[in-house]
């Protein structure tokens, strides 16, 4: 797909609408991808090549802040974080979601890969047992590099002082 938006889907019917038109077997993945960076791409792209389609979930504006990221957060806008995923290639759709956890939206997606990054224990990933349940398989991505929103955030404020 070439426009962005496109990309962008929130109505649970056309979400699934949208999840029946991509190549199996379809990987999903969620994060908050505040200030994205190389550790967010690195794993994005390890996702993908487990499948043929790639669905991405960000954490809604109100569920970062419950998630307790830190002050201030999230520092960029859900609709931000949304053209940010949805420009990047290896992204076939991405999905905004309120909850604090995306266990609505892996039943509604049903993929045939849950991933998430690799300081996560499979046995605590939040849909994994759902997906075991229709023949899925969770995997994680171990972390290559020390990146996160949280060290760069403070990089920041670091040098402004």
């Amino acid at each position: 797909m070439n426009s962005l938006q496109s990309k962008i889907v929130s109505d649970p019917d056309q979400i699934k609408g949208r999840v029946k038109t991509l190549q199996t077997p379809r990987v999903f993945t969620n994060g908050c991808f505040d200030i994205l960076h190389r550790g967010h791409i690195t794993t994005l792209i390890e996702a993908a090549q487990l499948g043929n389609s790639l669905i991405v979930g960000v954490n809604s504006d109100s569920s970062v802040r419950d998630l307790n990221k830190g002050r201030g957060r999230p520092i960029n806008a859900l609709e931000d974080r949304l053209a940010l995923i949805a420009a990047l290639e290896m992204v076939d759709l991405v999905v905004g979601f309120d909850e604090e956890t995306p266990l609505n939206l892996i039943n509604l997606i049903r993929p045939d890969y849950l991933i998430k990054g690799g300081d996560w224990a499979v046995d605590q990933i939040v849909g994994a047992a759902e997906v075991a349940s229709w023949g899925g398989k969770t995997h994680t991505i171990p972390f290559k590099t020390s990146h996160s929103t949280t060290s760069l955030i403070e990089k920041i404020c670091n040098n402004c002082n």
